[in-house]
C-alpha cells in the first residue's frame, strides 16, 4: 500500500502541500497538466528551489494573471468541479475540501456555509491549492494518508477584519477533534487550505506509522522566519498491509481505586460508554501500605476525553486520572445478520487476512432475544453463529455453482 504521512512541524498550508509533493517525486509537469482539466484561466503554476532555516526545500506559486470578476459560492464551486475534465475522486474530495472550508468559515463568521463566498484573486488560490493537493496524491498513487499533530503557531495575524489570535477562528473550527500545538515563532504557521485538505485526506493523525521510507520531500511556506524551517515534510513509500489492521491514536485514562463501593463500578461503567469510551476495564491491585484495591482504565478518542473525565471524577473517588495517548492496531470491521427465533442479531466481523475474518454475534442482540423467549443467552449465541455459518455455505455454494 503506496502511503503518505504528513509531518507538520511547522504547520501546514496548500502551497506547502504543492512543494512537497513536487519535492517528493509528483512530477510538475503532470500537475500542470492536470490542472489544465479545471478549464479555469487566469493563473500559471512556477517552481523553484529556496532555503528554509536549514532545510532545501521546494516551493510552488500560483502566479495570478486575472482573477474572477465576483466572488464564488460553494454552488459555483461546485458546477466548476463537475464541469472539470478531472478524474471523479478528484472531483469528490476536492468537494469535500471546499465544503469543510466553507463550514469553517460560516462559523467563523456567524453565516450558512452555502451564504460563504471565496473572494477574487484568492478563489483562484483555493482552486489550485486544494485540487493540485488532491489531485498530486491521485498522481502519485497514494493510498493511504496519515499526518502528525499540527503545529497552528501563536500570537496574532492581521485580517480584512483586524487582529485576530493565531490559531484563526476558521482554523480554531477545522482542527476541533484534531492534534494541535503551538511552537517556533509567534506567527500563523497553518492556513485553512491546508486544515482543510489534511483533515480531509488523512485516515490517522499522530506518531510516524511504520512504513517504509522511499521518498522525503520538503514544500516551503512563503513565510521565512529567522533561524526556523518554515517547510512541510512528507514521508512517501509503502505501508504496512491493511490486512494488518489500521493504527489509530487513543487516549488511555486510568487510575487507582480503593475506597470505592463495588457495587458502583457497574453504574461508573454505564456512563464511561455514555459519555464515548470505546472500552474499560477493573483489575485488582496491591496499592501502598498493603491495601488492595483496583486499577480502573478506561480507553476513549481525543474529542470524548473531557467527557470520560467528567464521568469518572463525579462518580468515581479518584482524585487523580493518568491520561496518556497510546496507538492500537484496529481490524476492519463490519456487520451482517441472522435471523434468531424471528428476531435480527448482528455478527460482527473483522477481515484479518484476505478472504478469512473472525465472526461474534453482538452480545446485546442475544441477551434481548434471551430474555423475550427463556433460552439461555450461550444457546442464543450459538444459534446465531450456526446460522452465520450456513448462510456462509450457501454462498460458497453459489459460487462454485457459478
Amino acid at each position: 500500500m503506496k502511503h503518505l504521512h504528513f509531518d507538520c512541524f511547522s504547520g501546514i498550508s496548500g502551497d506547502m502541500i504543492l512543494g512537497a509533493l513536487v519535492d517528493a517525486g509528483l512530477p510538475f509537469k503532470d500537475l500542470v497538466r492536470g490542472l489544465a482539466r479545471l478549464q479555469i484561466e487566469g493563473f500559471r503554476l512556477a517552481q523553484k528551489p529556496v532555503e528554509r532555516g536549514a532545510v532545501t526545500a521546494t516551493k510552488v506559486d500560483v502566479l495570478i494573471e486575472k482573477g474572477f470578476r465576483a466572488p464564488l459560492t460553494l454552488a459555483q464551486i461546485k458546477r466548476i468541479l463537475l464541469k472539470s475534465g478531472l478524474p471523479a475522486v478528484v472531483k469528490e474530495q476536492s468537494q469535500a475540501v471546499f465544503d469543510r472550508l466553507a463550514d469553517a468559515e460560516g462559523k467563523a463568521h456567524g453565516v450558512e456555509p452555502s451564504h460563504v463566498h471565496f473572494h477574487e484573486v484568492g478563489v483562484i488560490d483555493s482552486f489550485i491549492d486544494v485540487v493540485g493537493g488532491v489531485l498530486g496524491l491521485h498522481l502519485m498513487g497514494i493510498q493511504r494518508v496519515t499526518a502528525s499533530a499540527i503545529n497552528v503557531g501563536s500570537g496574532t495575524l492581521t485580517s480584512a477584519h483586524g487582529s485576530l489570535p493565531v490559531p484563526g477562528p476558521a482554523v480554531a473550527a477545522l482542527a476541533v477533534g484534531l492534534p494541535i500545538y503551538a511552537q517556533g515563532p509567534a506567527r500563523e504557521l497553518a492556513t485553512p487550505t491546508g486544515v482543510a485538505l489534511v483533515r480531509t485526506l488523512a485516515t490517522e493523525f499522530g506518531l510516524l506509522p511504520r512504513m517504509e521510507v522511499h521518498h522525503v520531500g520538503y514544500g516551503a511556506g512563503t513565510a521565512d522566519p529567522a533561524q526556523w524551517p518554515n517547510v512541510l515534510r512528507v514521508f512517501v513509500g509503502e505501508g504496512a498491509d491493511a490486512a494488518l489492521g489500521s493504527v489509530e491514536t487513543i487516549v488511555e485514562l486510568q487510575t487507582n481505586i480503593d475506597d470505592l463501593n463495588p457495587q458502583v463500578y457497574e453504574t461508573v461503567f454505564d456512563r464511561v460508554f455514555a459519555a464515548g469510551a470505546v472500552d474499560a476495564t477493573l483489575a485488582p491491585v496491591m496499592m501502598k501500605k498493603g491495601r488492595p484495591g483496583n486499577l480502573l482504565s478506561v480507553l476513549a478518542p481525543r474529542e470524548k476525553v473531557e467527557a470520560v473525565l467528567a464521568v469518572l471524577f463525579a462518580d468515581t473517588t479518584a482524585l487523580g486520572i493518568r491520561t496518556q495517548e497510546v496507538q492500537r492496531r484496529v481490524l476492519p470491521r463490519r456487520f451482517v445478520s441472522v435471523r434468531v427465533d424471528g428476531h435480527d442479531v448482528r455478527i460482527k466481523l473483522a477481515d484479518h487476512a484476505p478472504g478469512r475474518s473472525k465472526a461474534s454475534p453482538e452480545y446485546e442482540d442475544c441477551r434481548r432475544i434471551a430474555e423475550q423467549s427463556g433460552r439461555p443467552v450461550k444457546d442464543i449465541i450459538e444459534t446465531a453463529m450456526l446460522m452465520y455459518r450456513q448462510s456462509q455455505d450457501k454462498r460458497r455454494r453459489v459460487k462454485v455453482s457459478k
